[in-house]
């Protein structure tokens, strides 16, 4: 992700070239593995992790048991690859849409909204990504896999854009705001998993999140159009 993606250019980027039809098998491989993906959500969420055995994945996706070795190594690896997967869609949707976004202060109202907002009718997964994950140490450390890092910079990043133009305190570090930031979010997420999962509870959530956070980070520059609104 380039440095430009955040600086609210609207200059369109360039189109990568046209990718060959995939073959059947591609597709049907595809598919194959998301549908297992959704079936280990539906099955962590209702048993939990550990007490869940692969052959109950494979049954719930329609495959054989040993379909599922042939997309994931172990089971952990099928509950990293959830967090994994999760974390690629966030990243996509942050490259398309905060480049849109003309200020510091309104990308990371964005990066909040969108966190949020992508796992509204998700509730298994939101319980799966906050609860199941946390049950083990090692997979703890999944946290620390380089597609979360990069989530972790691109916020950082916009926190320090916020601070070289002013409107954001510099008396911060934007690695410590980033960290932070996930971590309301992930709290606010469990929660909601946990509870009622109102519809629209999540979005409702990350308006008034956005609103403390950003009051916190602000130094009271040019923040006079979001305050009116």
């Amino acid at each position: 992700m380039t440095e430009s993606r955040f600086s609210g250019e609207t200059t369109e980027p360039a189109r990568p070239p046209k990718r060959a039809a995939r073959t059947k098998s591609t597709r049907d491989g595809g598919d194959k593995r998301e549908r297992i993906l959704r079936a280990a959500t539906r099955v962590f969420a209702k048993k939990g992790f550990y007490a869940t055995r692969v052959s109950e994945v494979a049954k719930a996706a329609g495959v054989a048991d040993g379909t599922i070795y042939l997309y994931f190594k172990s089971k952990d690896d099928l509950l990293v690859s959830l967090f994994e997967d999760r974390v690629v869609l966030l990243l996509a949707t942050l490259e398309r849409e905060l480049g849109k976004r003309p200020s510091p202060r309104e990308r990371l109202r964005a990066i909040i909204e969108l966190q949020l907002g992508l796992l509204e009718g998700e509730r298994d997964l939101a319980e799966v990504i906050t609860v199941n994950l946390r049950q083990s140490t090692r997979l703890m450390k999944q946290y620390a896999a380089p597609k979360f890092l990069l989530y972790l910079e691109t916020i950082a990043r916009v926190v320090s854009e916020g601070q070289k133009s002013g409107v954001f305190r510099d008396d911060v570090s934007p690695h410590v705001v980033a960290r932070a930031i996930f971590g309301a979010l992930d709290g606010l997420t469990m929660t909601w998993a946990l509870g009622k999962a109102d519809p629209g509870g999540l979005s409702r959530a990350a308006t008034q999140i956005a609103d403390v956070l950003l009051t916190g980070l602000e130094t009271g520059l040019g923040t006079g159009l979001e305050s009116a609104r």
